[in-house]
């Protein structure tokens, strides 16, 4: 895939639209009013094992937010967090074991608005060399990557929907193998594979 690092770098460098949960849901009308919380998320592309792979999570069953869903390491920005990017550098080291000193930090991607009521910030990075994650047993439940090629590739991407409040809601995803990515972690992907392309 040529160089990796030059590729994102330049995706990251093209303009790009905030996205949300309810992007293929157009009748859908948000509160004018909602508050939303900051969040990142660290997008994190480990180039230590020869091709590219993508690092993801499947949260804790026991979770209030997105119990047993894949996503990225990541969560709310507390008031300890300098910005989003430390919060997601903070949740990686606490979810899965990645010291905050190993990824490299290329930029953010748009934000995305999530259904639980957060605005997440994908913050991209590299990682040069292997670690051995740790999973934080409260949170993560396992550990896995994807070649980045397959979320890169936008005829990944299925449009599915379930009902929702009452509604049929429709909704990104890109399985791979036994693991089904869907969501917020879907759109936040698709959207880094249309500015790839572009």
């Amino acid at each position: 895939m040529g160089d990796p690092v030059a590729r994102l770098q330049s995706a990251l460098d093209r303009p790009g639209a905030d996205s949300s949960d309810f992007d293929l849901n157009p009748d859908f009308r948000l509160p004018e009013e909602r508050r939303l919380r900051p969040a990142g998320v660290l997008v994190t592309v480990t180039l230590a094992t020869g091709a590219p792979r993508l690092i993801l999570t499947k949260r804790s069953s026991a979770l209030k937010h997105h119990p047993g869903q894949i996503a990225f390491p990541g969560g709310k920005q507390e008031e300890t967090d300098a910005n989003v990017t430390a919060a997601a550098l903070r949740e990686a080291e606490e979810e899965i074991g990645l010291p905050r000193d190993m990824p490299t930090v290329l930029g953010t991607l748009p934000e995305h608005e999530t259904v639980t009521g957060f605005k997440v910030t994908p913050v991209l990075a590299v990682l040069e060399r292997a670690f051995d994650p740790v999973a934080e047993p409260g949170e993560v439940e396992e550990v896995f990557s994807v070649p980045l090629e397959h979320v890169l590739n936008p005829e990944n991407y299925l449009i599915e929907s379930r009902i929702w409040r009452g509604m049929r809601r429709h909704y990104f995803t890109v399985p791979f193998g036994p693991y089904y990515i869907w969501g917020a972690t879907a759109r936040m992907l698709r959207g880094l594979a249309v500015r790839m392309e572009a």
